[in-house]
């Protein structure tokens, strides 16, 4: 049986009359009846009885009308899915995030996606630092990743996402953690929490320089890959650390953050590849766009 035939073997079901069937199917009466013989000869059963006054299904035709129904609502379905996937609202998209952007962009990224876009299935990874997730969108392991601009990005489309102050992190028992603000020279002479030198972390330089730029090097560091450890260990004090604002939506007993009196910054940017981009992958990347300018 092909789709048409079930098309039209079911308007004529519904209908129970040729005439109204072929209006319906915008087909001539004749073209109509054909279509139902050879259907009816191709299955060896007849499907409806005829009379000059009514036409109606047979028991065959009953349990027919189940099967066509369920081709003509798969085709249906078949159809509309490969519609979503032609404009991107349908598809699997994979993101990663490095640690600070793991707290608040992920969650919102990831509820309005599931909200807006429910055909589109994300593979979510966090806690990633810039190198693995730059490898990972030239390798293809992800379509998208919200991560840190760097020298080492050439074939890669970035979108600046916002830019982030840092803040000081000190343990909350530390005699800084009394101020509302301080000096970044005011850390100087405190073991940093930092993250890790290999694989270069993009903040590893930054938060060195900005050390540098306020007259002093960290007089020991210590190393994590994850910023969720970076901010247990200083509340657990081994040290201080500079961090982007964004962190502090990270809530834990023993933290606290400071304002730094200087304006340093570091930027966020949604990376991609610049070729082989699909419709879903460039709608999760306006969903992102939107989730962190909104």
């Amino acid at each position: 049986m092909e789709l048409r035939q079930a098309r039209y073997f079911l308007a004529l079901a519904q209908e129970c009359h040729f005439g109204r069937a072929a209006a319906r199917l915008h087909i001539a009466q004749p073209a109509l009846s054909q279509q139902i013989k050879q259907l009816e000869s191709e299955l060896g059963i007849a499907l409806f009885h005829r009379s000059t006054r009514r036409v109606e299904l047979t028991e065959a035709g009953r349990h027919l009308a189940g099967y066509a129904r369920a081709l003509v609502a798969e085709e249906e379905r078949a159809r509309a899915h490969m519609t979503e996937l032609a404009t991107g609202r349908a598809g699997r998209v994979s993101l990663g995030f490095i640690g600070t952007a793991t707290y608040d962009v992920l969650p919102r990224v990831a509820r309005t996606v599931r909200t807006e876009l429910p055909h589109i299935t994300l593979d979510l990874r966090g806690e990633l630092l810039t190198p693995h997730l730059a490898d990972g969108l030239q390798a293809g392991t992800y379509d998208l990743a919200v991560l840190r601009p760097g020298s080492d990005q050439p074939s890669l489309n970035l979108t600046p996402l916002r830019s982030e102050r840092l803040v000081a992190v000190v343990p909350s028992h530390h005699p800084l953690a009394r101020n509302e603000q301080i000096p970044l020279s005011a850390l100087a002479g405190e073991p940093f929490v930092i993250h890790p030198a290999q694989p270069r972390s993009a903040m590893y330089d930054r938060v060195l320089a900005a050390c540098a730029r306020a007259g002093f090097q960290p007089r020991s560091l210590v190393e994590v890959g994850e910023t969720a450890t970076l901010v247990v260990l200083v509340a657990a004090g081994h040290g201080v650390a500079l961090v982007p604002e964004s962190v502090q939506s990270l809530r834990l007993d023993g933290a606290t953050y400071l304002p730094l009196r200087e304006t340093e910054a570091v930027e966020l940017v949604l990376g991609r590849r610049a070729q082989g981009n699909t419709p879903a992958m460039e709608q999760v990347a306006s969903v992102i766009v939107e989730c962190v300018r909104g």
